[in-house]
């Protein structure tokens, strides 16, 4: 099944202690359902003091379920995602308006 978030898309939190703020995915994990979104659902870890890296506690973003974000179209609205061809090209466009997102 084709991705409908990939990473580098800009997408607002719809659900849960994040809920409408925005961010860039920066990995997505298809097999688990998740992605990681810069600045989103971070958690604090701590790190072990080494020779290259200084110890502490370190801000974390932590994984979160794609069914909780939502692709931000050109308007700044949250969209849906849908599939069509673009001569011979399988394109993603936002439902909202029906602007192609990846061209």
């Amino acid at each position: 099944m084709a991705a409908k978030l990939r990473k580098g898309d800009k997408v607002v939190v719809l659900a849960g202690k994040d809920k409408g703020k925005q961010g860039t995915i920066a990995q997505v994990m298809p097999k688990d359902g998740k992605a990681v979104v810069d600045g989103i659902n971070m958690a604090i870890r701590h790190q072990r003091q080494t020779q290259n890296a200084q110890g502490g506690r370190q801000p974390k973003a932590m994984p979160i379920d794609l069914s909780n974000l939502a692709l931000l179209d050109k308007n700044g609205k949250a969209t849906r995602v849908g599939f069509r061809m673009d001569g011979d090209k399988k394109v993603r466009f936002a439902k909202t308006t029906g602007d192609v997102i990846d061209a």
